[in-house]
């Protein structure tokens, strides 16, 4: 691969792309700004969100080690996890799941965790203490196999995963030229870090001009600067030598994480059930919810008020909706 800044390694064909990047009219005329919308929640259909794209490129090396199985973790309704079940299936490989449970595990599997079954994935589920050694746990498990298993970390996101999000910053600045507008920033929620350090190394690499803004869902300000500095200084030494990073690359919206991950705030159920019924799109109750409505906080009065156009980064993350029916219409 051959393409401005970055030493491509081998890539998987997995996902859908380029997404589309699509106007929401009637948002942005309630809030009085233009905003759009990048659908990386079309990147597949069970094979769908941001972490096909990251997965196309940990995969590869995966395949490339020789490994029959992969190894992951995340939460009980993870998408990460969901989807590097169907990848895995799709490639032949057996995938081992660690997802984390606060208190019984489900009576049933629903949402996300029902696909992963459907997958053919074996699932393990363990405490939130155990989960804090998830890395540990996965080396110990892959080295019992022959060849050994391979271990993605949480949300792929590493230098290796966050390659698939400097790919995505090039088609925004492709979409920019075939639409003749720029925008002034790029918004996404924050989860492990994955999808901002690779919009960050691709902003510089394609010269994309928009802010890139995360919207943490977890966490707070300051561990997200050190983690995706931490991911973009291992890009640089891997695969862009001449790029420098430092934490002044990092924005961080925080003060949106509300009761904690995977907990909606009466604002991001707000943001959950306006957007299908104005423009059609859905967004789920982990991640987008959260982020879209920091967004909308915002560009209200906060950080993004001088932002005349925002395109809005869509992880996906549909499936987590159908574990929590109640909640969301109630």
């Amino acid at each position: 691969m051959n393409l401005p800044g970055i030493c491509w390694p081998e890539r998987l064909n997995l996902a859908r792309l380029p997404t589309p990047v699509e106007p929401l009219p009637r948002i942005s005329a309630e809030e009085g700004v233009e905003i759009w919308v990048k659908r990386d929640d079309l990147t597949g259909t069970a094979l769908s969100g941001n972490k096909v794209r990251k997965l196309e490129f940990v995969l590869a090396e995966a395949r490339r080690r020789g490994a029959r199985t992969v190894l992951t973790c995340g939460g009980i309704q993870s998408n990460h996890a969901r989807a590097t079940a169907v990848a895995a299936a799709r490639l032949g490989l057996r995938a081992h799941l660690l997802l984390r449970v606060h208190g019984a595990p489900p009576p049933r599997p629903e949402g996300n965790l029902l696909l992963d079954r459907l997958a053919g994935a074996s699932v393990q589920t363990i405490t939130p203490e155990e989960y804090r050694r998830a890395d540990e746990i996965m080396a110990e498990l892959a080295a019992r196999e022959s060849p050994p298993a391979y271990a993605i970390p949480e949300g792929a996101s590493n230098a290796l995963g966050a390659l698939g999000y400097a790919l995505a910053a090039g088609e925004i600045v492709e979409a920019e030229k075939r639409l003749g507008l720029r925008f002034d920033a790029v918004v996404h929620a924050v989860g492990s870090g994955g999808t901002s350090a690779g919009l960050i190394l691709g902003k510089k690499a394609f010269g994309l001009g928009a802010r890139i803004c995360g919207v943490n869902v977890c966490d707070d300000e300051a561990y997200f600067r050190r983690r995706i500095t931490g991911i973009l200084r291992e890009c640089a030494a891997r695969y862009a030598p001449h790029l420098g990073f430092s934490e002044e690359d990092v924005t961080i919206l925080d003060g949106y994480v509300g009761p904690g991950y995977a907990q909606s705030s009466e604002g991001d159920l707000a943001a959950l059930r306006r957007l299908p019924r104005l423009e059609g799109v859905f967004l789920d109750p982990v991640y987008t919810a959260k982020a879209f409505h920091g967004m909308l906080r915002e560009i209200r009065g906060g950080r993004l008020a001088d932002c005349g156009r925002i395109l809005f980064l869509h992880t996906g993350g549909i499936f987590g909706l159908f574990a929590r029916g109640a909640e969301l219409l109630g």
